[in-house]
């Protein structure tokens, strides 16, 4: 490996590490007793304001395309290959602090959509935007005296810069090699079939992306989830098993080498973290653009993205692997095996056609890593957009969106691994200025929480 990338990925792990794992966690437990647990308390209302037709406001689209769009950015390999290797590196207990991380992570998810409705904006040419850059500078600049403009700018740089490689190039490299894989089509015409689809849903800005990821997400987290339900309940004799696998492991120093803290703690939180993005600042861009002005019945809408990203597609992806007999732990030392050094998306689509044979197992994997890819780039596009918009203003986005498109062609025929690792840095540090932005705003999120429970609406929801 050139001396660059070795360098590149120690800044990577650094970043990706125990700092910012902290920083993530902290805040998703302070902003947990902030809001009274109401992403857990209120979960059937978040559901059913999800498809409520009551919600108003002056938005670019429905509240649960927003949800839509988000969770098209955020479900991706981390659900498939992610987890596996957190499996693979952390042994079976990183699975129970994934779900941890999902449990406070929901009220971080909670907490960015609000304030991106309460201080959301319209643009030049009328559509929303909001986001971590705005309310760090018109929520911060109105609650702290001075100017924090500076801070939201560094956040959409960071944000543009990560979406053309996590967002953009690494997938259409996903979506590619799977297609190869599955049957031997060649990378450039998937590259030209997928720049292609991209472009044609992207010209039509946010309100065309929303109308595509209504129709496609749902689609894919069906299909995916059914599948690993079909292999789950041919296997339920080893679904109790695999549950206690995990909660004997989730405190355990023996699951693999390296300890607690070094292995299953890191990847379990690591990997969530990364899957459901909570605390990142990504999702509450797409969340800004709903037709919703009521910043605390959004911010519900969106905590239910990571009980659908982590509790559901990553707990049955988890569950398919623990119950495939690929993994053995040694009676004696308790360390753990996985039959052929398996590890990410090989783990994964070995131990689905392991439960599911002739070939049937490997497609469900190669489809959910196909679909899962695809909507990403639609999802990141709105993202980068609008943070490039922040930083250089609305009439050159098409600029950016011409620039997204080329590349999405040129990550399916080539390997960019510097270049996606640059990228994969910068999608961490977006979360520092966003973590601050949430802290610092915790007294309006704990004000409109507040203020909320006062007026409850459960009553007056009509599905």
């Amino acid at each position: 490996m050139p001396e660059s990338n070795i360098i590149i990925s120690q800044i990577g792990d650094f970043v990706w590490g125990p700092v910012l794992i902290i920083l993530l966690m902290g805040t998703g437990i302070i902003l947990s007793f902030a809001t009274k647990l109401i992403h857990f308390r209120k979960i059937r209302l978040s559901f059913r304001l999800l498809f409520s037709r009551d919600i108003v406001g002056d938005g670019d689209i429905t509240p649960f395309q927003a949800l839509m769009t988000s969770l098209a950015a955020t479900i991706g390999t981390g659900n498939i290959a992610g987890v596996a290797s957190a499996i693979a590196s952390g042994g079976p207990g990183a699975v129970f602090w994934m779900w941890i991380t999902a449990a406070v992570g929901g009220a971080t998810k909670y907490s960015e959509a609000l304030l991106s409705i309460k201080y959301r904006t319209k643009n030049s040419v009328g559509e929303q935007s909001g986001g971590p850059m705005y309310y760090i500078k018109l929520g911060m600049n109105d609650v702290y005296s001075g100017n924090w403009s500076w801070l939201g700018w560094i956040f959409a740089l960071f944000g543009c810069i990560a979406s053309f490689g996590i967002g953009n190039m690494v997938q259409s490299n996903y979506v590619a090699q799977s297609i190869f894989t599955s049957i031997g089509l060649s990378p450039i015409i998937t590259g030209v079939i997928v720049t292609i689809a991209i472009g044609l849903v992207t010209i039509g800005g946010i309100k065309s992306i929303g109308k595509v990821t209504e129709k496609i997400v749902p689609l894919m987290m069906v299909i995916y989830v059914s599948g690993a339900l079909i292999i789950l309940a041919l296997n339920y004799k080893v679904i109790p098993s695999s549950f206690s696998l995990i909660f004997k492991y989730a405190f355990s120093s023996n699951a693999v080498a390296g300890g607690f803290f070094g292995t299953v703690v890191r990847y379990g939180v690591a990997r969530g973290l990364f899957s459901n993005e909570a605390g990142l600042g990504s999702a509450p861009i797409a969340h800004a653009a709903a037709r919703n002005n009521n910043p605390a019945t959004q911010g519900l809408i969106a905590s239910l993205g990571v009980f659908l990203d982590t509790f559901l597609i990553c707990t049955v992806t988890a569950l398919v692997i623990l119950s495939s007999g690929l993994i053995h732990f040694d009676p004696t030392s308790g360390l753990m095996s996985i039959a052929g050094n398996l590890s990410g998306a090989a783990l994964a689509t070995t131990a689905f056609d392991t439960a599911l044979p002739g070939g049937f197992g490997g497609f469900i994997v190669a489809f959910g890593m196909i679909f899962f890819s695809f909507s990403t780039i639609l999802g990141w596009y709105y993202y980068g957009s609008k943070c490039f918009e922040y930083l250089v203003g609305v009439k050159l986005v098409e600029v950016y969106k011409w620039l997204w498109i080329v590349l999405v062609f040129f990550g399916a025929i080539s390997s960019f691994n510097l270049i996606m690792n640059i990228s994969d840095i910068f999608n961490a540090l977006m979360a520092f200025p966003n973590l601050i932005a949430l802290l610092a705003l915790s007294p309006v999120i704990y004000k409109t929480t507040k203020n909320f429970r006062k007026n409850p609406i459960e009553k007056k929801i009509e599905l």
